[in-house]
């Protein structure tokens, strides 16, 4: 089956939940989605960043209203949820939040385990094998995928750059679940969601974030990653 071949459900009535809404991905994240047309709700550890975040969204050109916002658990509430915190509090986070993300919710992680020296980023080693794998232990209820690795956040929040030009990598062992991130990873204009193997794969999508800042920092720009042939 060739890419073209594959077709990719209706997601335009979805609401977007952003857990770290009020971070520099989840807010570049949330304002691509809610340009594209997609509902978004931002959540936060505050229900007042959280909605203050929302406003601040719905000011931005191109998103007509589409954003509301409050805290984490608030934004549980939505019909996909994106992990977007700092692998710091990624595991608390989860966890705290698992009672919440139950009945087979689809759950996209995005976040990377990364460190930094003075020689630059390199991947962290996770137990479970990589940030996704350990939210999939946390949320036995839910359906965990992982994408949204390689988006530079620079971009996402740059309202003057109307196309992000990039391939989102997605992985997951529910290929319905993983059908429906490439839908919404395509519903931003200039992405295209490729499905990239099951979530024991996702270690090495995360890592390879370390090698693409490298890349900026040596270049001078936002690099993301294209699958060619396909």
């Amino acid at each position: 089956m060739t890419y073209d071949q594959i077709e990719l459900p209706d997601v335009s009535a979805l609401r977007i939940g952003i857990i770290g809404g009020t971070g520099p991905q989840g807010r570049g994240l949330a304002y691509r989605f809610a340009r594209a047309g997609l509902r978004v709700v931002l959540g936060s550890r505050s229900t007042e960043r959280g909605a203050q975040a929302a406003e601040e969204l719905n000011a931005l050109p191109g998103v007509q209203q589409q954003a509301e916002g409050g805290d984490n658990t608030f934004a549980c509430q939505a019909d996909v949820v994106v992990i977007a915190v700092p692998w710091e509090g990624h595991e608390s986070t989860v966890a705290e939040l698992a009672p919440h993300l139950t009945g087979g919710k689809i759950v996209v992680d995005c976040v990377n385990p990364l460190g930094f020296d003075k020689q630059g980023p390199y991947s962290l080693p996770v137990a479970e094998g990589s940030a996704a794998e350990q939210a999939a232990t946390l949320l036995p209820e839910a359906r965990v995928c992982a994408a949204f690795h390689h988006v530079s956040a620079a971009l996402l929040t740059d309202p003057e750059i109307a196309k992000i030009d990039l391939d989102v990598l997605v992985l997951g062992d529910d290929r319905d679940a993983a059908l429906q991130v490439q839908a919404i990873a395509e519903k931003v204009d200039g992405m295209r969601g490729v499905f990239a193997g099951r979530l024991r794969n996702a270690g090495q999508v995360e890592a390879l974030t370390a090698n693409l800042i490298a890349i900026n920092k040596r270049y001078k720009v936002h690099a993301g990653v294209r699958v060619t042939d396909l």
